[in-house]
């Protein structure tokens, strides 16, 4: 007979990574109902429908610090609960959305709910569980990312034959049953009231300061690269990182706490972790354009065929675990990044115009699951693994929010590289190649990484000595 102490603790484990998982399964079924979201609305600019998509990573990437450091401060419960609830209703005001800005904006709001949940439900989990079981737990909460990417895009793409309304509207009922019974069966926990408030002024500076790079990025092509209004975005950007940076030095709480960044360990990592990021947003969105536009495949097809490589990332990165317990992290992520550089030239050199999915996309998007299965797990714990425990979770949010900000950046250097209109086949290649460079500049980050953990011999002459 179970035991009512470890059902409750069951309970509240699924309650709390079934949030996670939610927020990491919607992100893979909006990037397959990509395609059907732009011809259902009229918009046939990749560059204004990219912001569906960045939109949701720039709001998410500014607030989820502030937002973890809020749930800290008025408790973690509540915010969960709020932000599982935002999440919930923004989904539905996705799916009741006819215009393309209308659908931009609630998932701006989607983002907010999905960084005050985020944070909450691991300090939660944590905090529920005796001391020799959250070890497991956390693996566990962070694994449900790399398997909302093996099954969202088969999903996505079930429910996109339907309509692509469906892509949010699978969030209602699961978002409704987890708030329900994380009222009901998550315990709060104590929180700081005498906490700074956290720097939301600096995190607004911040998504600014994004959105005009994106803006840059994204309308280049279209608007000319030497155009006052493309000058007028990258300026913009320059002068919010610039007041960004102010804040981070002068703000009590600020969204990036500078002592963190001179751990040179943790600075380095998070540099892997944007490049590497930049080259995963790419790969994921550009093949799925590439199966929908140039192939002719439908959604479901489209869905099928992209899951291949996610369904081998949480396979490679438990075997990783297992069979390399001991190979530095930093290791195993420049390992990745080198294999992940690899598939993309041999993407580049196997693509075909004629539909060939077998000879021309499964192997290397398969080599692409290795690579991110060993680099991804490994980046959160490369940069925070050097820090003392008390900075372990404030570490562990920034280098999340590294990651959104690498796909942010991805998906817009993808946008400008394929310009507007129905892109070449030179230009997809074009595209890959820079993801391999991207890939390569995130082993050589992993690298300086592990090197700058290495203590400093000086060596000392003879004479000094005797």
């Amino acid at each position: 007979m179970p035991n009512p102490s470890q059902t409750h603790t069951r309970l509240v484990t699924v309650v709390l990574t079934g949030a996670a998982f939610l927020a990491g399964l919607d992100l893979f079924i909006v990037n397959v109902a990509f395609g059907e979201i732009g011809r259902d609305l009229g918009v046939a600019s990749l560059g204004r429908l990219s912001w569906v998509l960045t939109a949701y990573a720039v709001v998410y990437a500014s607030l989820l610090v502030p937002m973890g450091r809020l749930t800290d401060r008025y408790g973690r419960k509540g915010g969960f609960v709020a932000g599982l609830a935002l999440f919930t209703l923004a989904s539905l005001a996705c799916a009741l959305s006819t215009g393309l800005w209308e659908l931009v904006a609630f998932r701006a709001l989607q983002a907010v709910g999905a960084a005050a949940m985020t944070p909450a439900s691991l300090g939660l989990l944590l905090a529920a569980l005796p001391p020799e079981r959250r070890a497991p737990a956390a693996r566990l909460w962070a694994m449900t990312g790399a398997l909302a990417a093996a099954f969202g895009p088969a999903i996505g793409g079930g429910l996109v034959q339907l309509s692509w309304h469906w892509a949010f509207l699978i969030n209602l009922p699961i978002g409704a049953l987890l708030v329900v019974a994380a009222i009901r069966y998550v315990p709060d926990v104590r929180h700081n009231q005498d906490a700074p408030r956290p720097d939301l002024t600096g995190a607004t500076v911040l998504a600014l300061a994004i959105g005009s790079l994106v803006l840059a990025l994204v309308q280049g092509d279209e608007w000319g690269w030497s155009s006052g209004r493309v000058l007028a975005a990258f300026a913009g950007a320059a002068v919010g990182l610039v007041v960004f940076a102010w804040s981070i030095i002068h703000h009590p709480a600020p969204v990036i706490d500078p002592a963190l960044l001179k751990v040179a360990s943790f600075s380095w990592a998070n540099v892997a972790t944007v490049v590497f990021n930049v080259g995963f947003g790419i790969a994921l969105l550009s093949r799925i354009l590439w199966m929908q536009q140039e192939w002719g495949y439908s959604a479901v097809r489209t869905g099928l065929a992209v899951a291949s490589g996610p369904i081998v990332v949480p396979i490679v990165a438990l075997l990783a675990a297992r069979l390399f317990p001991r190979t530095p992290p930093g290791h195993l992520i420049a390992a990745g990044s080198v294999l992940f550089a690899a598939s993309a030239v041999w993407q580049t050199l196997a693509i075909s115009t004629t539909p060939a999915y077998w000879s021309s996309m499964f192997g290397p998007w398969v080599l692409g699951g290795v690579a991110v299965g060993l680099a991804m797990p490994n980046l959160v714990a490369a940069a925070t693994s050097a820090l003392p425990p008390a900075q372990a979770a404030t570490g562990s949010g920034v280098v999340s929010t590294a990651r959104q900000l690498g796909l942010v950046l991805g998906t817009s250097a993808m946008v400008g590289i394929l310009g507007a209109g129905l892109p070449s086949v030179d230009r997809y290649q074009v595209l890959w190649l820079f993801l391999a460079a991207c890939s390569l500049l995130a082993a050589a980050a992993a690298v300086a990484m592990e090197l700058s953990r290495r203590p400093v011999v000086v060596a000392v002459p003879e004479a000094v000595q005797a």
